[in-house]
């Protein structure tokens, strides 16, 4: 059995996965470093993000998105809990009132309106659309980690550890244990020396 995955999941996974691991676990790169990098990463979410169309960020953009990745790893972290978080964040973790704080206020700053609409062939449907918030961005962003984080795909959320990863990821199937197939070959690599390391210690000993 195979597992699907929500567009809201997946928007929030793609957020928590901007930060790239240094070869020891830790964070060496991140593509969300300056506006340019967030401009690309909001347009490349256009199907899911409609502030996306034309979006050019700037420093106040980048700030507030970063904040608010921020408390989406915190509260990954959580929701993974007792297993160990990513040990890109297990050093610096947000407290979780903070990063709930952070999450709702970010999910707070656009109103929204109901809009009629009703097509010549089609029902009528209404939607929500922003009224004249504050930052839409962001908000839409926090509303996709609250949609996540109180649904039922919270459960298949895991911390990759295998080395040299720092991501989370949604199990999608049963068996899987590692984010893409070259963390579990770097995983099996790394166990088989191990267990030589010990092996050749042992016989050493004696």
């Amino acid at each position: 059995m195979e597992y699907s995955i929500s567009a809201d999941a997946r928007l929030v996974l793609d957020l928590a996965l901007t930060v790239r691991h240094d070869g020891g676990g830790g964070v060496a790169d991140d593509d969300l470093t300056g506006p340019a990098g967030l401009t690309i990463w909001v347009r490349a979410h256009g199907d899911v993000l409609p502030a996306a169309a034309g979006f050019t960020a700037d420093e106040a953009a980048l700030a507030a998105v970063r904040d608010l990745r921020g408390a989406v790893r915190a509260l990954f972290a959580r929701a993974i809990s007792p297993s160990e978080p990513s040990p890109a964040d297990a050093a610096r973790l947000l407290p979780v009132p903070e990063a709930l704080a952070r999450l709702n206020g970010a999910a707070a700053l656009t109103p929204t309106v109901p809009v009629l609409s009703w097509g010549p062939d089609a029902e009528p449907v209404v939607r929500h659309e922003p009224a004249t918030g504050e930052d839409p961005l962001t908000a839409a962003l926090a509303r996709a980690a609250l949609a996540f984080l109180a649904g039922p795909e919270r459960q298949r959320l895991r911390a990759c550890h295998a080395p040299r990863c720092v991501r989370y990821f949604l199990k999608e199937h049963p068996r899987q244990e590692w984010c893409k197939p070259s963390c579990g070959n770097r995983a099996r690599v790394a166990r088989h020396h191990e267990r030589h390391k010990k092996t050749s210690g042992q016989l050493s000993a004696r």
